[in-house]
């Protein structure tokens, strides 16, 4: 299965970093940004997340609603977001991933020479109708939210 602009959104319900559950198809209604990240409070995750937070005014003004997703616990989320003042929600997709892997964003990945089952770094955008609308399978950490703000015309 390959997931293409157009498409529903897997709907999923997950556990924020208050142990609240989520549930995406709840969000109907108003556009939606999901980024798969590997792992809180790593550089590339860091960059990707501070970028969100740096233009967190702009997603509010258009009232786009930011989740963020790996397998980490709450408890990892809540440090995360504490260190980095992060005003947007994470949730937990806890190892098998199945919500990662319903959106194509985990699976083997290399690193420092070395393969191992992981989520990738992926972004989706789900338009206010609950399908895809924008899909980022090669993202830049550092520049993803300017990205994403630029391809919907609000940058």
């Amino acid at each position: 299965m390959s997931l293409k602009i157009g498409d529903p959104a897997p709907d999923f319900t997950l556990s924020n970093q208050d142990g609240i559950s989520v549930k995406l198809s709840s969000l109907q209604g108003q556009r939606v940004v999901i980024y798969f990240y590997p792992k809180d409070d790593t550089p590339g995750c860091t960059k990707e997340a501070c970028n969100f937070r740096d233009r967190w005014d702009l997603f509010q003004k258009k009232s786009i609603k930011v989740l963020g997703i790996s397998k980490d616990p709450s408890v990892s989320h809540l440090k995360f977001i504490k260190k980095h003042q992060l005003p947007f929600t994470l949730l937990t997709d806890p190892e098998p991933c199945p919500v990662a892997s319903s959106y194509e964003s985990y699976g083997l990945k290399k690193f420092m020479g070395r393969e191992y089952m992981g989520v990738k770094r992926h972004t989706f955008v789900i338009d206010e109708s609950g399908k895809l609308e924008l899909i980022y399978f090669k993202v830049k950490a550092e520049n993803m939210a300017n990205q994403i703000l630029s391809d919907l015309g609000f940058d």
